[in-house]
Order: C-alpha cells, then sequence, then structure tokens
C-alpha cells in the first residue's frame, strides 16, 4: 500500500524582519570573535518603524565600542538592501539602542575550563540533527526549495534583475512524498514586497520566468499550483510592516519542520551555548551517516547540562532506512564523534567569525567552505568501522 502525503516547508528572505535580527546579532558575534575568539556572546536585536535595539551579555577583550557598534548595524542594515527612505526602515536615519553588559559570573563558573575541569555546555538543552538522501545536499527537499527561492529573490534584487523587488519576502513550497520519498512539487508560495507601480499581473509573470523556473530547473511542471502575493499586494513589509526579533525563524534555520528542533535559536550565541554548537555537531553527525549509507534518513538527539562536558544522552533514529542495527549505528557515534562542547567547537572550527553568513538561508545544507558541519569527512571510518 502506498504511503502519501503533502508536507510544506517555508523560508524567508535576508529583508525578513526577523531574519534583519539575526542578521544583526551575528555580526555583532562575528566582530567580537575576530577581535577575540574567547568571546562570550548573547545578543537580541529588535526592529520595527525605523528602529533598532540590541541588548544581550558579553564578556570579551574586543575593543569594540558603541560607536563601532553603531557602525556595524548601520552597516549590515545597508547591505541586506533597506537604504531607501521610503521603506520606513532605513540605515541611514533608524535610531538606534545599545544594551550590552556581562556575562553573569554564575554562568561562566560552569562554563569556562579551569585547571583539570573541562569546558561544560553553556546552557541545559536538547538539540536535534537531520539528514536524508532525498536531495544531494541531504536536506528534505521542501526547505531546500525553499531557501533557494529565497534566496533567488534577493540575488534578482540585488543584481538589478527585477529591481522593483523590495528586500522582505517570503517564499513556501509543499511537496508529494509516496513511500517517503518525494515525487512532485505540489504548491509554490511567493510573498514578494514590491514598488508600488508593478501590477500583480506582472509581478506574477517575473517571479515564474525569472525566479521560481530558475530555481526548479528540470523539477519545474506546468501542473504546479502558483501562488504570487495572495493579498493582492505587498508594498508595506520589512520592520515598518512587521516588527521583528532575533530568533524567531528557527524552523526556517534548520529542516522546514520535517526534523524535529530542541527549541533553542542560533543567532547571537557564541559556539559555547550548546543550542548552536551541538545543533550543528548533530547536523554533522546525521549527514555522515547517510553520506556512509548506514542510513537513508536519520535523526540525531544530543542533550545536555549546564557545565557538564559529556552530554547526558545521544539518540540516533533511522526511521527504519538502516542498514545496520541502529544501536550500532549509535555505537559508532560515540566511537568516532567526540560530543564534548569544548571537542566540538575545535573540530568544527567554531570560533571564527562565521555566523552572518549562517543567519540567512539556513546553515544547513549549503556548501559554504565555512561550514564544516556539512563536510562528509567520516564517512570512510564509518564504512570501514560497520564493514560496508
Amino acid at each position: 500500500m502506498t504511503n502519501s502525503f503533502l508536507f510544506t516547508s517555508e523560508s524567508v528572505t535576508e529583508g525578513h524582519p526577523d531574519k534583519i535580527c539575526d542578521q544583526i546579532s551575528d555580526a555583532f558575534l562575528d566582530e567580537f570573535l575576530r577581535q577575540d575568539p574567547d568571546s562570550r556572546v548573547a545578543i537580541e536585536t529588535l526592529v520595527t518603524t525605523d528602529f533598532v535595539a540590541v541588548v544581550g551579555e558579553v564578556t570579551s577583550k574586543a575593543n569594540f565600542d558603541k560607536k563601532a557598534q553603531e557602525e556595524l548595524v548601520r552597516k549590515t542594515i545597508r547591505e541586506i538592501g533597506y537604504n531607501n527612505k521610503d521603506l520606513m526602515f532605513d540605515t541611514d536615519s533608524c535610531e538606534i539602542t545599545l544594551r550590552l553588559h556581562a556575562q553573569s559570573p554564575d554562568i561562566s563558573q560552569g562554563v569556562s575550563a579551569t585547571g583539570e575541569k573541562e569546558q561544560g555546555a553553556g546552557d541545559q538543552g536538547l538539540m536535534f540533527g537531520y539528514a536524508t538522501n532525498e536531495t544531494e545536499e541531504l536536506m528534505p527537499m521542501p526547505i531546500l526549495l525553499s531557501q533557494k527561492l529565497a534566496q533567488e529573490l534577493a540575488k534578482v534584487r540585488k543584481n538589478n534583475v527585477l529591481p522593483w523587488v523590495r528586500p522582505d519576502g517570503k517564499t513556501q513550497v509543499s511537496v508529494k512524498y509516496e513511500n517517503d520519498k518525494p515525487t512532485k512539487i505540489e504548491t509554490i508560495v511567493v510573498a514578494v514586497q514590491h514598488a508600488p507601480e508593478i501590477s500583480k499581473e506582472e509581478i506574477t509573470k517575473e517571479m515564474i520566468d525569472k525566479v521560481i523556473k530558475p530555481v526548479l530547473g528540470n523539477l519545474w511542471n506546468d501542473e504546479i499550483k502558483i501562488h504570487i502575493n495572495p493579498t493582492g499586494k505587498f508594498v508595506i513589509g520589512g520592520p515598518h510592516g512587521d516588527a521583528g526579533l532575533t530568533g524567531r525563524k528557527i524552523i526556517v534555520d534548520t529542516y522546514g519542520g520535517f526534523g524535529r528542533h530542541g527549541g533553542g535559536a542560533f543567532s547571537g550565541k557564541d559556539p559555547s551555548k550548546v543550542d548552536r554548537s551541538a545543533s550543528y555537531m548533530c547536523r554533522y553527525i546525521a549527514k555522515n551517516i547517510v553520506a556512509a549509507e548506514l542510513a537513508e534518513r536519520c535523526e540525531v538527539q544530543l542533550a545536555y547540562v549546564i557545565g557538564v562536558a559529556e552530554p547526558v544522552s545521544l539518540y540516533v533514529n533511522t526511521f527504519g532506512t538502516n542498514k545496520i542495527p541502529e544501536k550500532d549505528i549509535e555505537e559508532l557515534v560515540r566511537k568516532n564523534f567526540d560530543m564534548k562542547p569544548s571537542e566540538i567547537i575545535s573540530h568544527l572550527d567554531l570560533k571564527r567569525p562565521i555566523y552572518r553568513k549562517t543567519a540567512a538561508n539556513g546553515p544547513f545544507g549549503r556548501n559554504e567552505p565555512e561550514f564544516n558541519w556539512e563536510k562528509t569527512d567520516k564517512v570512510d571510518v564509518l564504512k570501514q568501522s560497520a564493514g560496508l
């Protein structure tokens, strides 16, 4: 009997209010790490009409005063594309409030390595990673295509291919699955902020011709249901249309709902926070398991206690697609992946200023040279250990 279902995932553009916040928070993190790789950073950003607030806790040796911080906020906003006063959120005119203070010593004493004491996890919590062989990137097809559509919206805007496109936007892709394999794209939704003089008919035609078809390639077919700006227009957008906050797009930032999420956001957090580093590690483990053909799908969970180095649990789920017993896969993970926070940070080289790039279009499924968690460099050792 055929198991048939539709699954939908969404993404947002780099000019979406929440993503502006993620990018500002990670731009701060990158600057602190650039000057002091041992910086401890937990930064949140809020945006609304011509206003930005950056708050949080930082312990760092970096020389990064308020003037430089304000300049970084404006630079980030400018690079995203908010340099037009008509948008009611403008890099030159927006008001900026900064409220940063030192990290609590109560947290620091449990996290920092001292003498013979290993670096502990920066917080308690649970993290997940996921991989599937349904795409070349080992990502679920709905979120992968949603992310690529969002990237293409930014590309046609910044390259002046479609100069009427404005920074805010959302994408959504529904895929039909049969027996857990994607068989066709059912529906695509694109909400694109635009200049007021462009007609809905022109927007629809240009979105199909210049964004959707180039992204889909040979996956395109005329039966796909297309919805472009279903309300009729999308002129008011960005922070003027909707306030934004760091960390509100955690499903966009992971697997589009296909893999589970532990609940912790990534942006603005240095790698001592396992919300971020252990989630990257879980993806790295799951991806190598699938790339080694030990399973067709894999989800990995880790859980930690604040101040303790070893994870309190490891869980591997292959959804019945495993080629060897799951308990053997779990033992291979324990043998070949060190999951202590300090070892994760070292192995994935996470004390670098690489994070703003992760804050739009997701950290997973992208072949970026800095994204070490996307490497499949454990495939051979996993295959040999498994006797494959």
